[in-house]
């Protein structure tokens, strides 16, 4: 029979002999870990879900601005000129002309952009020396800060843009004090809720003094088809407000829109309904325009060359028995490339 040593014996007794474990940081008890947990879930399912971006409440009826007159028509005369300097990054300047008008004193412009892929910077004064500027901070894709400010009216406007993925959020507060928070402070939340609608709130606390304060909230819903070609619109305020919108592409030249607009307060019972339409030709784009305060406007823009272009704008109102008119040139100019501008060079 073989027999086994001491050595051999205390050799097995080293081998199975079990050590003490430490117990890792993961072992411990972790009060927030269910928080957490939770949360994480919760994203997951709305990652799952694939909901589009709703945009922003700032930019809710941006296809209807887009397709009205509001933001474009004019009288009188008017010019700008434009000189390219810079491509990348982009720096131009405008000086822009405007006399002859009915309801705006004549005036000179002259602005600067500057412009990359973090920063973009728009400064302007006029004849008067009323200046103005804003400047756009994106410090992430999903995050932007902007702060807008006129030193002649003082005035000044910070505002900060978070986009989600199926949501945007935006804080904004004008001429705030921190000695004792007056201001203008607007705080808006947007979320889309399936593919097709999104639902938010926006909230506007007003404090013109410490002991005065203002506070108005309104709801927002945005409806879109699943080939975007229609957006309707509504927003509701409780101080007794209504806006609807609808816009529609109706082929690739074609869109139409109209706007929707009642107030309904103690002192005030009003309601405005704008139809308007625009079509794009292949160098000139034409606006149309009715609403129910009996204004008839349009307004052409022909585009001669890419650096030409040609403004007639018109509107007549029925109930007042006026009308205006306004004739206007853009003019582009740049002293880069065609290398520069990312265009093949010329033969």
């Amino acid at each position: 029979m073989a027999s086994t040593s001491n050595s051999d014996l205390g050799g097995a007794a080293e081998l199975f002999t079990p050590q003490p474990t430490i117990p890792s940081k993961s072992s411990y008890f972790n009060p927030i870990s269910p928080f957490t947990d939770v949360y994480e879930r919760f994203n997951q399912w709305r990652t799952d879900l694939g909901l589009p971006h709703p945009g922003t409440v700032e930019n809710l009826q941006k296809e209807v601005k887009a397709t009205h007159l509001t933001n474009y028509i004019f009288d009188g005369a008017r010019a700008d000129l434009t000189k390219s300097l810079s491509a990348n990054p982009l720096f131009q300047v405008t000086h822009s002309f405007a006399l002859g008008s009915q309801t705006i004193p004549s005036s000179y412009n002259f602005g600067a952009i500057f412009a990359n892929q973090q920063i973009f910077l728009q400064g302007g004064v006029d004849h008067e020396g009323n200046v103005n500027a804003r400047l756009n901070q994106g410090w992430t894709p999903t995050n932007i800060t902007k702060v807008q400010a006129q030193a002649t009216q003082n005035m000044i406007q910070l505002e900060h843009d978070y986009q989600g993925q199926d949501f945007s959020v935006n804080a904004k507060a004008i001429n705030p004090w921190p000695a004792d928070l007056t201001g203008i402070y607007v705080g808006s939340y947007l979320q889309s809720f399936t593919k097709n609608i999104a639902l938010g709130v926006e909230s506007i606390l007003q404090r013109p003094s410490p002991d005065i304060m203002e506070l108005s909230t309104s709801y927002l819903a945005k409806f879109t088809s699943n080939s975007k070609n229609w957006i309707a619109t509504a927003q509701f305020q409780t101080i007794g407000g209504i806006q609807a919108t609808y816009w529609q592409k109706l082929s690739e030249k074609v869109e139409v829109a109209a706007d929707l607009q009642l107030i309904a307060t103690p002192s005030r019972r009003d309601a405005v309904a704008t139809l308007g339409a625009k079509y794009d030709l292949r160098l000139a784009t034409f606006r149309a325009q009715v609403d129910s305060t009996g204004k008839v406007s349009a307004l052409l823009e022909q585009r001669f060359t890419p650096a030409f272009a040609f403004l007639v704008s018109g509107e007549i109102d029925h109930f007042k028995n006026a009308a205006k008119v306004g004739v206007g040139v853009m003019i582009e100019s740049t002293s880069l490339t065609p290398e520069e501008m990312g265009m093949p060079p010329q033969i």
